[in-house]
């Protein structure tokens, strides 16, 4: 712990505070990797039993505002890595990008290892559900949409893994003017 404390020092020196937030954040994402990885194979020293395997990552993207934006994937979340989970078919959190346009809301999902039969959407409100569950593979993430979209208008793709979904915004609704008479 010691030797971390003493390279963040010198990285601060050398660079400055330009990196801020995002180098302590990046530093906590790695500790707690670190930490989960213990537990995994702390669990698969203590269970005979071959357990499923274990999914976590984060993706950064710079948001338009240019603020990065950490998102995490997979099958297991903070403080809820445990057999219970997995064993009741927790399925993997697909990756996926979010891409709002003018007129229309693009939904990218990867969905390795599955065919497009076995891939469940469905569209509820403003939520986008996608679903897979085959004997190899199991996925599942719930999407918020923007509240202006068409549900009518959903088109879907999946082509090498790679799930597309494109959704159209409802055309703003102009309101009606009323001519009043004065007496």
């Amino acid at each position: 712990m010691e030797d971390r404390e003493r390279r963040r020092k010198r990285r601060r020196e050398f660079f400055g505070d330009i990196f801020g937030d995002f180098d302590r954040d990046f530093e906590e994402m790695r500790e707690y990797m670190d930490k989960m990885f213990e537990r995994t194979m702390r669990m698969q020293r203590d269970d005979d039993e071959r357990l499923k395997p274990f999914v976590y990552g984060f993706s950064v993207k710079m948001g338009p505002d240019g603020i990065p934006r950490i998102q995490e994937f997979g099958n297991t979340r903070r403080s809820l890595v445990n057999r219970k989970n997995l064993e009741e078919g927790w399925g993997r959190e697909p990756l996926t990008d979010v891409i709002e346009a003018e007129k229309e809301v693009t939904i990218t999902a990867e969905l390795p290892g599955v065919e497009k039969k076995d891939v469940d959407l469905e569209i509820t409100g403003n939520k986008l559900e996608i679903k897979v569950d085959t004997e190899n593979r199991r996925y599942h993430k719930t999407i918020d949409l923007p509240d202006d979209i068409d549900p009518d208008s959903v088109g879907a793709t999946y082509k090498n893994g790679v799930l597309e979904v494109t959704v159209k915004k409802l055309e703003p609704t102009k309101p009606e003017g009323k001519k009043i008479d004065i007496n």
